[in-house]
């Protein structure tokens, strides 16, 4: 029985695996060449027509093909986003986290705000609700800290 070398190179057997080329070692340390690509090779097919394919499209579109509009209209104006007006509701400014949460619940029970956004607000208070219990602990703790470093 023959003992294996420390050392295997490319192309030897490995833990009952062949391989190709060292661990490391790229197959292709070039990459692939520049243009080989289905979509590049269409680009460059169509490149020279671009403006002739748009003013033909452009026509259609005036003809009443919907079809070329929709295309045109798609690629040259953004899609229109849908946004909320911005609602002014009465929030106590000193109150309470429970009376601010309690204030954005009637404002959605009246109608005068969307159940989504009183459930963003509810969220966000929440939240602010965290925070608040953070700070309170960590002042609770610099407080125990300061009387103990005094004893």
């Amino acid at each position: 029985m023959t003992k294996k070398p420390e050392t295997e190179t490319a192309g030897e057997k490995t833990g009952g695996r062949e391989y190709l080329f060292k661990p490391g070692q790229s197959g292709n340390p070039a990459g692939r060449p520049k243009g080989a690509s289905a979509a590049t090779k269409l680009r460059q097919a169509i490149g020279d027509g671009v403006e002739e394919i748009i003013r033909k499209l452009a026509e259609q579109a005036k003809g009443g093909d919907v079809a070329a509009a929709r295309l045109l209209l798609e690629r040259v104006l953004p899609p229109v986003k849908a946004s909320d007006e911005p609602i002014e509701i009465d929030i106590p400014e000193a109150g309470s986290l429970t009376e601010k949460g309690s204030a954005v619940l009637r404002a959605a029970a009246n109608g005068l705000i969307p159940v989504s956004h009183a459930s963003a607000l509810m969220t966000a208070i929440g939240g602010l609700a965290k925070v608040a219990e953070v700070d309170d602990l960590a002042r609770r703790i610099e407080a125990l800290e300061a009387t103990h470093a005094k004893s």
